[in-house]
């Protein structure tokens, strides 16, 4: 299923020595460059009306991540390395197409991997502008404001919390708005926000199906817990990766690296995906 795209988009084919994928511009070839990174249960497609509205000195570029979109399926993510199957498919990607440094953009799953740039790469880097990011410290069974683990295990976090029956309606295409685990209807409550509901819906549900779905994909696998809600991260799929167990030192890193990158961080009050009491966050 190809997704449609707005004018003034090019979306092209790239592949590199680690990633074959889609991958969407705008803007003259010759800009400085602006690389957008999308968020879980998403792709480079709900990127489209920021890259266009971008001033005319800027190239957006913004790729399907690995497990999403037009990715190549064959492509996983070890959750056992955090966010750098992302960060070094994006270098990857930026070295293909010759831009030695460019700014960095990140929402939600892409601000993780934004932060892990900024700890992994930061001589690229012109600026980071992080949109409702995940924290540092990872997304989910954290209890303070220095990331303290609710449960040793790190119970609380990973691929073992995304709902099956949400999982299922993404593999039937479901479009109705009857239940909360409808996709429709999850977007609605959860990101879009009421009662704004976006002119192009259609589109970004179809990138939304396009998430690529399976126990080394998304929701990834899951292991037993003797600790509430029982399950605890496994080892592959963005949402395993996202969790606190394979953040390590991670905010030791960034404070350290140099250069030193301009950070721009946006966070929505109302914001009820990435917040310190989501509802994709029982471990808080």
């Amino acid at each position: 299923m190809k997704v449609a795209t707005i004018p003034g988009i090019t979306a092209q084919t790239v592949t590199t020595g680690r990633l074959a994928t889609r991958v969407l511009f705008a803007g003259p070839d010759d800009g400085v460059p602006v690389l957008f990174i999308h968020g879980n249960f998403s792709s480079a497609t709900w990127w489209e009306e920021t890259l266009v509205a971008l001033p005319p000195k800027f190239r957006a570029i913004a790729p399907d991540q690995r497990g999403f979109g037009e990715a190549d399926p064959d492509k996983k993510v070890d959750a056992t390395r955090g966010m750098m199957d992302f960060v070094d498919d994006a270098i990857a990607l930026m070295d293909h197409l010759g831009h030695d440094r460019f700014h960095l953009v990140g929402n939600s799953l892409g601000g993780l991997v934004a932060w892990w740039m900024m700890a992994a790469n930061p001589g690229r880097l012109l600026s980071v502008t992080l949109a409702g990011p995940g924290a540092p410290f990872g997304f989910g069974g954290t209890k303070d404001e220095v990331g303290t683990p609710t449960n040793e295990d790190f119970a609380g976090s990973g691929g073992g919390l995304i709902r099956p029956d949400l999982v299922k309606a993404i593999l039937a295409g479901d479009r109705t708005t009857d239940e909360f685990t409808s996709p429709r209807a999850v977007l609605r409550l959860l990101v879009w926000g009421h009662p704004f509901i976006p002119k192009r819906e259609e589109d970004l549900l179809d990138a939304m199906f396009q998430v690529h779905i399976g126990d080394w994909d998304l929701p990834g696998d899951k292991e037993p817990s003797p600790n509430w809600p029982y399950v605890r991260p496994g080892r592959w799929g963005a949402t395993n990766a996202m969790s606190p167990k394979y953040v390590g030192n991670l905010v030791d890193r960034i404070l350290a690296a140099e250069p030193k990158t301009e950070v721009l961080w946006i966070y929505g009050a109302e914001d009820l995906a990435v917040s310190n009491s989501a509802a994709s966050d029982p471990g808080t």
